[in-house]
């Protein structure tokens, strides 16, 4: 039962504490899928990118005449760019919102994309670099931006679902990556022939930055008309005198539970990027002439995390089991690397496809975990800042972590080099069992309800001995036992 108050009038939440009008208005917008899935499409375009060369780093190798490490440098450019500007971007997205950072993100990747086509040579190597830089640049306005859109345009019971979709964009654009070279470019001895090839690759990439670019200046809004959820109600209500980016990047690194969150994310997703850079000199080494097979088996650990992740996202909605999923899939990844590790020689390449699968169900499957918890942990910290510091994480171990497998694979091989991911992800392992589960955003939710919530039994008191007057409403509620609970 609802009072409805004269015009002007104060409400009783209102009176109370300035609640009311923070999260009177929320509401779902029909708008939201739309950006979501505009956002996804052009982190997949970017993350193809990233990913295009390794894929096929042999062909690459011969073509542009240059080392198998310069080829890995050209993945590695991504990881390096993104550290020294997270914060800039980070502030940048604080500041002026997710608008602004959805355009620089696209027109960059797309910038990138014609500056490749110039590098059609053998000779131009040095365009190919720029053009793959320009791409880097365009990554650090996209990592930290799907727990970021889930909180601003969805609820509290979609939210975990809408990131793990966010995410799913990147890793989609990563299977391509892994599918789409090697059938496009074979690996053939004219130099004229590949040129072509590689060409018609370019060309459609391009193209479709072009398009996702154009889309994303027409569709992509800074924020839906109400917010979607009371704890980003309460957000948006907040002056912005109050918010300090210094001050918060500071809380952050003060919050023990994020800070091993952040080293574990990225030992993670450190050993995630090295096996996917490094996926083709494996494959190749043990199944020579199997370059086609390789970007499959790299499709096959995309695909299954992409299924991993959604499913997570999906358990998160329902159960907020934050800290008991990322352990076990944590866990997970670990077991499925040992398997792979120690399956990868048997000669029998429908067993990789299927240890790669599991493998990547769990440790892929668990990017869009990582983001969701930091998003708990750190309430009410922008979650553009949070999931920054969990990406320059990523980045730092990234690099670290592929120039190393790569070093001990050309002098111990690869089962060497692999056992080195299994040792990281044990200790990643064990540092998350001490990460504590201090959900306070939905801790903050839990509050407003009840806050927004009153008793039936006082809403029915004031209806029956009160007369309906914004005074008397005000201070008959306020009075009661109940609110005094509240």
């Amino acid at each position: 039962m609802v009072l409805q108050e004269p015009a002007g009038a104060p409400s009783p939440l209102t009176a109370a504490g300035g609640v009311g009008d923070a999260a009177a208005e929320v509401q779902l917008s029909r708008l939201r899928w739309a950006v979501l899935l505009l956002f996804s499409s052009y982190s997949l375009c970017n993350a193809f990118q990233w990913i295009q060369y390794g894929s096929i780093n042999n062909v690459f190798t011969r073509f542009y005449g240059v080392s198998a490490f310069a080829i890995d440098w050209l993945s590695m450019s991504y990881m390096l760019i993104y550290i020294p500007l997270l914060f800039p971007v980070a502030w940048l997205l604080d500041k002026r919102g997710l608008r602004l950072i959805a355009l620089a993100g696209s027109a960059l990747n797309a910038m990138g994309a014609w500056v490749k086509l110039g590098s059609l040579k053998p000779h131009l190597f040095p365009v190919t670099v720029l053009g793959q830089v320009i791409c880097g640049l365009a990554q650090v306005f996209i990592l930290g931006m799907p727990s970021r859109i889930a909180s601003v345009w969805f609820g509290s019971q979609e939210v975990s679902t809408a990131c793990s979709i966010a995410v799913f964009g990147n890793q989609l654009g990563i299977a391509v990556g892994f599918l789409v070279p090697p059938v496009l470019i074979p690996n053939v001895e004219d130099v004229e022939k590949l040129a072509y090839h590689i060409s018609i690759m370019f060309f459609m990439t391009a193209g479709v930055a072009s398009a996702l670019f154009i889309l994303v200046i027409i569709v992509f809004k800074e924020k839906p008309p109400n917010p979607p959820s009371r704890a980003q109600a309460l957000i948006q209500s907040r002056p912005a005198a109050e918010y300090s980016y210094v001050q918060s990047i500071l809380r952050l690194l003060r919050n023990a539970n994020f800070l091993l969150l952040m080293v574990t994310y990225g030992l993670n997703v450190g050993c995630f990027y090295a096996l996917s850079t490094l996926l083709n000199r494996m494959v190749i080494h043990h199944y020579p002439g199997e370059e086609v097979n390789a970007g499959r088996i790299g499709l096959t650990i995309i695909l299954s995390g992409m299924a991993g992740a959604l499913i997570s996202g999906i358990w998160l909605d329902k159960t907020k089991t934050y800290k008991q999923t990322t352990l076990v899939v944590y866990i997970m990844s670990l077991v499925g690397m040992i398997v792979y590790t120690f399956t990868l020689s048997l000669d029998h390449l429908w067993v990789v496809f299927v240890t790669a699968g599991l493998l990547g169900f769990f440790m892929t499957g668990y990017l869009p975990l990582g983001f969701e918890f930091a998003a708990e942990l750190t309430y009410p910290e922008s979650e553009g800042t949070s999931s920054g510091l969990l990406n320059v994480s990523a980045q730092i171990f990234g690099i670290a972590l592929t120039i190393s497998q790569g070093q001990i694979m050309d002098r111990f091989g690869t089962k060497a080099g692999n056992l080195l991911l299994c040792s990281v992800l044990f200790l990643g392992t064990i540092m998350t069992a001490f990460i504590k589960a201090d959900l306070r955003r939905q801790q903050a939710n839990l509050e407003n309800e009840q806050t927004l919530l009153p008793p039936e039994e006082t809403c029915s008191e004031v209806m029956l001995h009160t007369p309906p007057t914004p005074s008397n409403v005000s201070s008959t509620w306020l009075s009661s036992p109940e609110y005094s609970q509240t």
